[in-house]
Parts: structure tokens; C-alpha cells; sequence
């Protein structure tokens, strides 16, 4: 097998070595963007975006979906592939592990994305309890932007990893009527039909969307329905909303983590402690309700509000107890933007609020579902413990790019931060209560200067700050119900405090277009402080303890490069695409390790996929994933493997763009490797049960017709 420490020097050398970038326009403020672009062409909008992202003096990246749709696309971890600095990796049906520049490197896998910032076109996803995924159902996007660390400053995001924001298909970029179907191995359906209308002032779309699957490993059959829906109106050339409705329902069945040795003789094997007690998580029904309203007070200044309401209840059935849980988050925001001219130079200035707070709910009611242990002699249903766990973030951002010579502008930035975190337990009632309340604050200084037409070269030092979430305030407690209890006995009793994590990062790096191609790269530095880590207590546990670590050391090269090999005459096409992410993440003199690697993420991270495109609209690509080997303990006793996997898609997208079919052909040579790894503190060197099989060999066909 390939070792991803030997990867081939060809690529690496492109990947890495480049010079130049395209041109970063100004900043446009909306009303100017509207008057000038026909939103039918959706070449537009993406290069919109790009040409937006262009003036952040740092990382970003924008994802056009189109390119990921000429494929499967089940989760985040197909929409956010090919992106430098995103690590996106299945954590076992739809959960998927998204980490950039190690953000919630080990915090909550696969349900809660922790460290990230997400928004739903533009408007607040993320609460204080994290970051569900049911809502980010990939069919339903136009495209993703991606604001690595500090760069998503102006979205309000001062998490480590940044911002990610997804953003749907409204009535002027979505075809009038789209049918989708997908099929292949391990029993995978996905359908959909989809609908954009213009009439006049008004659009609209709309989605309904459903899958199912088998799932690769055993005990991991998922099945999902959801719809999404947007009218936006504009009354006048100064004034336009939108509102927006999602709502999908996710039924998953768990397989747990299993050792390397079960990976390596039987891939699909699922932890039979999971499946005796038949562990499931089920969504029930999440519903996102939100408005964003713009107002062009003149060419030079905007204003844009937005409001949401966002229900997420949960029904886990991991482990012997059941946990019912209601979340609701109420969340605005206000944004202000102006250009001026100070002292002769130009100037864009931001000014912007968000809130996002818990609603008063229930809570969570905890109760028998397999009686064993401290429950043992209780009936299935019998009540063991209730919690309530509330809290909010107040986000006040200013912000201001300043011209300060030809072409070089200077970005700074200050942001005041209030957050909220109570958990407390209410049945029994001699249970404990938590309640934290901090502020704090991050400064941001950019620079970005554009060499030529073709280069930019960027820098800034920035600060993070992000607060536990309300749930590890008990889930992480050592403190428990002493015996005597009843079913209770054993539970976590009084939630215990934790600090906010804080972060200072130095970030330098350059985009372009040159010869070899497009290209980005940038290198970072963040020193971490009360970093939030996550360890398995055992190899049988359901979840994690959090707490606050040591000092920290976040740094890493983040490197793409899309190169156009050859072109005919006649339009025919050979293009490589590669992305490489290096990430160094460890303790600095930690009293117990020392300097040791923190676990669950790899140091070498490489995709690159080699296409072909005939003039008639057919295409083929092979592509490949190296991928170096990980840490599965504090301690740096186990690793999982390194491991090289290989796929190939062929299709047809037919010039007309109304209908396009493909083939996508995954793990050709049926590799068995660890996709996904959930730390333990010490395994003395012990294969124990933390890691989430990757994907097999799979097949998988798709057709999409669109009534333009």
C-alpha cells in the first residue's frame, strides 16, 4: 500500500510551489451586485462569491455544487472533498467529522461539526448546543463558502475553524423543474424533484428530497426525508427579503467504534454491544424558519437583518438509556456596511450584531431502556434523571478594510463576545446546577496586497474564543448520584465548570492563476489555550467527557491547485485538481504528555483527481485519497493506519445542461481503513474500540433531468 508519507513529488510540488492569483475586485455592496448581474446565470453567482471571498486576507474557499453533483453526494463529506484545510470524513451514516485547522479536533464527533461556525444562506445554524446536521441536506445547495479561522470574522464566526455557510438554489439559479435519482451499493436511494420560479419580483423554490441506505458496516441503515423552501421579493431597487423554511427527519442506526483488528479482518462488522441493544439516534423532526431582509440605503451602504427559529428535537437510544432531548434556538442578527473615502483612500467599513440563545424547553429526560447495572430490576420507561441545559452567544463585530496604498489594503477588526452556558439537574432533586457567564474579546489585523492581476499575497494575526457546549457541563462531570439513588445511582448529579478555549493565530499565504494553474496556499500558527478536548472514559462508552486541556499548538500548510493539463481545439479537456492539508496539532509541556500529537486527526491529508472532458459533454476521472496515520490515545500508544484509496466517475452532461447521468465507482481496490477516530486517554498500547470503518467498494449510478 502507498504511503501517504511518500506521496509523489510531482504532486506535491504543484500542490505546494506556485505563484499567482486572479484579480480580487472590491467589494461590491448589494445593490451594486444586483443591478449588474442577471441572477439566471449561475456562473455569476459563483464567481460572485469568489470575487467576495478574494478580498479576505486569508483562507477561504468556495465550493460550486455542480461538480460535486456530477457524482454521489450523500453528506458533507462529498460537498466539502477537494478543499484545502477541510478535513471531512464519515463518521458512520450521515454524521460526518468536519475539522478546520483541528477546530472540535475531538469535541462531539460526527453530530455537532464543534469549532465551526454554520450558516444556512448567510443566517445562523449554530447554537450553543452545537451544530446538528439533518439540515444540510447537500441536494439542496448552490454552492458552499468556506471562511477558514479568523477570515469568517465578518459572518460573526470567532470559532478556531472558522465559518462555513451553505447556501440554497433560490427561483433565479435553480431550474424550473429537476428530477434527481441515485442508486448503488450497500442498498443507497436518493431522490429528489425541485422547482424555481420567477414571476416578476417574486421567486421561489422549493425541494423535496428522501434517502435510505443499508449502510456499508452492519447496524447502519439510515433513512431521511426533508423539504426546503425560499420566496424572496423585491419591492423596490432598495428593498428585498427572503424567507426560508427546512424541515427533514433523520432515523440512523449506530454501529459503534471497533478496533483496528476488526477493520482489518472485517470491515463491516459493527460493535456487538451496539447492536445487542439495538443503539439508534433519531431526529424526529427538525424545522429552520428564517427571514433575511437587505435595504440599499444608496450605492455606498446596506442594511441586513435576519431572524430565525430553529426546533431540533432528538431521540438517542445509545447505550441502556434512552435521552430525550428539545432544543430550541431563536437567533437575529444586523448588519451594516458602507464605503467612504478617508483621507483619500478608500474604505469599506462593517458593522455587525448577533444573538443566538436557547429557548426555555424541557430539557432532557433520561430513563431505563435496557435495565442493566444500577438499573438492574427496573422496568424499560422508569425515569432516572432530568436536566436542562440553557445558554446564548451575543456577538458585537466591527470591521474595516482601508486602502492604504495602490492596491494594498489594511483589515482590522474588533469583536466583543458574551456567552451564556447553565446546565442544571432537576430530577432527583438533590441534583446540582452549573451557570457560566464570560466576556471576551477577539482582535483581528489583515493585510492583503495585490501583486498583480494575477497574485495575492495576504496576512493577519487574529484571536478565537469559543465556550463549551451546555451539555458537556454534565455529560463531563465526575461527580455522580451516590448509591441508594434508585435508577439514578451512577449518574452525573452536578454539572462541573469549564473555560472558554481561546486562540491566537498568525496566518500568511498567497492565491493566484498562473501557468500551472489556480492555486492557494497558506500557513498558520495558533497557540491554544484551555483547548476543549474530548476522550472515550472506555471502549464501551457512548459519550465523551470534555474538558479542558493544557496549552495547545494548532499549525498546519493548507495548499490546491486546479491545473488545465491540456486543451484541444475542438474543446476536449485533461484538468488536475489536488488539495493537501498538513496539520501538526500537540501539547506544549504537558505534565503527562509531554509534546505529544493530539489524537484523531492525520498529519498528511491529499486528494487529487486527474479528468477528462470530451467536447460532446462526456467525462471521466480517476481520483485518489492518501491519508497518513492518526493517533487514536493521548498518549500516542495505538495509531490507525495509514491508508490510499481509489475511485472513478464517468458521465455525460449534455450540452443543453437539461439532463446529465453518471457512474461513480468508490474504493476500487476495497481498502479497509479507519475513516474516523474517537480518542481514549491511555491504551498502553492496546487495540481498543475507537475507530469508524470507512467506506468499501461501492458503486453508485445517477440520473438528473431539468426542465430549463
Amino acid at each position: 500500500m502507498p504511503s501517504p508519507h511518500s506521496l509523489p513529488a510531482a504532486l506535491l510540488g504543484l500542490a505546494l510551489v506556485c505563484p499567482a492569483l486572479a484579480e480580487a475586485e472590491g467589494l461590491e455592496l448589494g445593490q451594486v451586485l444586483i443591478g449588474a448581474q442577471d441572477q439566471s446565470d449561475e456562473d455569476q453567482v459563483i464567481e460572485s462569491a469568489k470575487a467576495r471571498l478574494d478580498e479576505v486576507p486569508g483562507g477561504t474557499n468556495v465550493v460550486d455544487m455542480r461538480r460535486p453533483l456530477q457524482g454521489r453526494v450523500a453528506s458533507n463529506q462529498d460537498v466539502l472533498a477537494y478543499q484545502p484545510g477541510v478535513y471531512a470524513q464519515s463518521a458512520g451514516n450521515e454524521g460526518v467529522k468536519i475539522s478546520i485547522r483541528g477546530s472540535g479536533i475531538n469535541r462531539a464527533p460526527g453530530a455537532h461539526a464543534s469549532g465551526l461556525y454554520t450558516l444556512l444562506d448567510g443566517l445562523p445554524l449554530t447554537g450553543p448546543g452545537g451544530t446538528p446536521y439533518e439540515l444540510l441536506d447537500p441536494l439542496w445547495l448552490d454552492h458552499v463558502e468556506v471562511l477558514r479561522g479568523a477570515n469568517g470574522f465578518d459572518r460573526g464566526a470567532l470559532a478556531l475553524g472558522g465559518a462555513i455557510d451553505y447556501i440554497s438554489h433560490t427561483g433565479y439559479d435553480a431550474p424550473r423543474l429537476q428530477v434527481r435519482y441515485a442508486m448503488g451499493s450497500h442498498g443507497y436511494v436518493q431522490r429528489q424533484v425541485s422547482s424555481g420560479q420567477v414571476l416578476g419580483d417574486l421567486d421561489t423554490y422549493v425541494a423535496l428530497t428522501d434517502a435510505s441506505s443499508d449502510g456499508y458496516q452492519d447496524h447502519t441503515a439510515s433513512d431521511s426525508q426533508g423539504m426546503i423552501a425560499n420566496v424572496g421579493y423585491r419591492f423596490n431597487p432598495n428593498l428585498e427579503t427572503r424567507f426560508y423554511l427546512r424541515y427533514r427527519q433523520t432515523d440512523n442506526d449506530l454501529a459503534g467504534r471497533v478496533t483496528k483488528h476488526s477493520i482489518e479482518h472485517d470491515p463491516r462488522a459493527a460493535n456487538l454491544a451496539y447492536v445487542a441493544r439495538d443503539d439508534r439516534r433519531e431526529q424526529p423532526g427538525s424545522t429552520f424558519i428564517g427571514n433575511k431582509t437587505t435595504y440599499y440605503i444608496d450605492d455606498d451602504s446596506s442594511i441586513q437583518t435576519g431572524l430565525v427559529y430553529h426546533d431540533y428535537p432528538m431521540d438517542l437510544r445509545e447505550g441502556p438509556n434512552r435521552l430525550k432531548v428539545a432544543y430550541t434556538d431563536v437567533s437575529g442578527t444586523f448588519d451594516y456596511k458602507r464605503r467612504d473615502t478617508l483621507w483619500g483612500l478608500e474604505s469599506v467599513s462593517t458593522v455587525g450584531l448577533r444573538t443566538t440563545k436557547h429557548l426555555p424547553n424541557d430539557g432532557a429526560s433520561e430513563s431505563v431502556r435496557i435495565p442493566t447495572g444500577n438499573t438492574a430490576g427496573y422496568a424499560p420507561g422508569t425515569p432516572m434523571r432530568n436536566f436542562t441545559y440553557q445558554g446564548s452567544d451575543n456577538v458585537l463585530h466591527v470591521g474595516n478594510d482601508l486602502e492604504i496604498a495602490d492596491d494594498l489594503w489594511l483589515t482590522t477588526g474588533l469583536a466583543a463576545i458574551y456567552t451564556r452556558r447553565e446546565s442544571a439537574v432537576t430530577y432527583p432533586q438533590t441534583g446540582g446546577k452549573t451557570s457560566l457567564h464570560d466576556w471576551d474579546y477577539a482582535p483581528r489585523l489583515g493585510l492583503r496586497y495585490q501583486v498583480t492581476p494575477d497574485l495575492q499575497l495576504f496576512g493577519n494575526l487574529s484571536r478565537s474564543v469559543e465556550a463549551p457546549h451546555p451539555w458537556s457541563l454534565i455529560y463531563s462531570s465526575n461527580v455522580r448520584f451516590p448509591a441508594g439513588s434508585g435508577p439514578a445511582t451512577g449518574t452525573q448529579s452536578t454539572p462541573i465548570e469549564l473555560q472558554n478555549q481561546t486562540a491566537t493565530t498568525l496566518e500568511i499565504g498567497g492565491r493566484g492563476d498562473s501557468g500551472i494553474g489556480q492555486w492557494s496556499l497558506a500557513w498558520y500558527y495558533a497557540q491554544v489555550r484551555h483547548e476543549l478536548l474530548s476522550v472515550l472514559p472506555d471502549a464501551n462508552a457512548t459519550t465523551p467527557y470534555e474538558l479542558n486541556a493544557s496549552p495547545t499548538v494548532h499549525q498546519g500548510v493548507e495548499a490546491s491547485l486546479l491545473s488545465p493539463l491540456w486543451s484541444g481545439e475542438d474543446g476536449a479537456r485533461l484538468s488536475l485538481r489536488q488539495s493537501y492539508t498538513f496539520s501538526d496539532f500537540h501539547y506544549r509541556d504537558d505534565e503527562r504528555f509531554g509534546d505529544n500529537r493530539l489524537p484523531g486527526l492525520p498529519m498528511h491529508y491529499y486528494q487529487g483527481e486527474l479528468r477528462y472532458d470530451w467536447p460532446q459533454g462526456f467525462f471521466a476521472a480517476v481520483n485518489t485519497q492518501l491519508v497518513s496515520k492518526v493517533a487514536v490515545d493521548y498518549a500516542n500508544s495505538y495509531y490507525a493506519d495509514p491508508y490510499a484509496i481509489f475511485g472513478a466517475t464517468v458521465g455525460y452532461n449534455a450540452p443543453k445542461g437539461d439532463w446529465q447521468t453518471w457512474l461513480d465507482l468508490r474504493n476500487l481496490t476495497d481498502q479497509h481503513y479507519a475513516a474516523t477516530v474517537t480518542p481514549g486517554y491511555d491504551d498502553k498500547g492496546l487495540d481498543a474500540a475507537r475507530s469508524t470503518p470507512g467506506e468499501g467498494m461501492g458503486m453508485f449510478v445517477g440520473v438528473s433531468w431539468s426542465l430549463l
